[in-house]
């Protein structure tokens, strides 16, 4: 039996959830772009430019690893941050769902409408 679209929806709210809001920080955003180049950046990389302290940059990249965008590796005595596109792909299923619900939706109105 196939799954509804609200079943499937409310499965995948919960981590849709957790990635938006990491997401919905301008700093962290910009630290996400950063790393979409595939490379792996030190906090020092990631702080260029920023009118933000490393330790400040830490914490973004703390609620960032939390939700599992990005990743952290140890190479001496720092780490190297890389983003983990999983939960973006994640994010733009839940996108596509949606909309693909409100395009139903406004189809049936546009045939109601026009009856």
């Amino acid at each position: 039996m196939p799954i509804s679209a609200q079943a499937l929806l409310a499965r995948r709210a919960p981590a849709a959830a957790t990635s938006f809001a990491a997401l919905g920080d301008p700093t962290r955003l910009a630290l996400v772009a950063r790393l979409c180049d595939g490379s792996r950046r030190s906090i020092a990389q990631l702080s260029e430019g920023l009118p933000l302290s490393r330790q400040a940059v830490t914490k973004h990249l703390v609620v960032l690893e939390g939700a599992q965008l990005v990743s952290s590796q140890r190479n001496g005595r720092e780490s190297l941050y890389a983003l983990n596109p999983v939960p973006i792909e994640a994010m733009r299923s839940y996108i596509d769902l949606v909309s693909s619900q409100w395009d139903n939706t406004l189809a049936r109105l546009k045939t109601f409408v026009e009856k």
